[in-house]
């Protein structure tokens, strides 16, 4: 049985590409930004839309991981990657995005192969379960896009 596992489907879907609640899909508002305006900071400080964007790949990229059991890829790897120092011509806005995408892909294949059993068990690295990591990943996303739905206005 894996009705709970397609209800999460369904949301982590519908955020991405549909009609949410809470305004425009996630992919609507990404491919609306301005690649030459993702780098800029607001006020010199603050984080930029790109800045936003790779930290947002880097936890799609750690749930992704988890689901496979990749070992390989632990929590270290990715704490040592979030935040970093970014390199416009290396870390683009296009790159970015497509990476997000293709994460996203993947992570709803993966589930897509998984029963509600599978939601109670422990994440490795993490002392929570596969329900609260998935469910915590729809809610960073739409954490960080208003952020940059935010800076995408300021910056028009």
């Amino acid at each position: 049985m894996n009705e709970e596992v397609q209800s999460i489907i369904k949301n982590f879907e519908i955020t991405l590409t549909g009609q949410p609640w809470f305004g425009r899909a996630v992919y609507t508002i990404l491919e609306e930004i301005d690649a030459k305006k993702a780098g800029i900071k607001p006020n010199g400080t603050e984080h930029s839309m790109l800045e936003l964007l790779w930290h947002m790949n880097t936890w799609a990229g750690f749930t992704l991981k988890r689901l496979e059991l990749d070992k390989e890829q632990d929590m270290a790897a990715f704490e040592k990657i979030d935040w970093r120092k970014i390199y416009p011509k290396v870390h683009t806005w296009k790159k970015g995005l497509a990476e997000f995408k293709s994460i996203h892909k993947k992570i709803a294949a993966l589930l897509k192969k998984k029963d509600d059993a599978f939601l109670k068990e422990i994440v490795d690295y993490r002392n929570y379960n596969y329900r609260f990591l998935i469910n915590g990943l729809i809610e960073h996303n739409i954490y960080h896009l208003g952020q940059i739905a935010y800076i995408h206005k300021m910056l028009r």
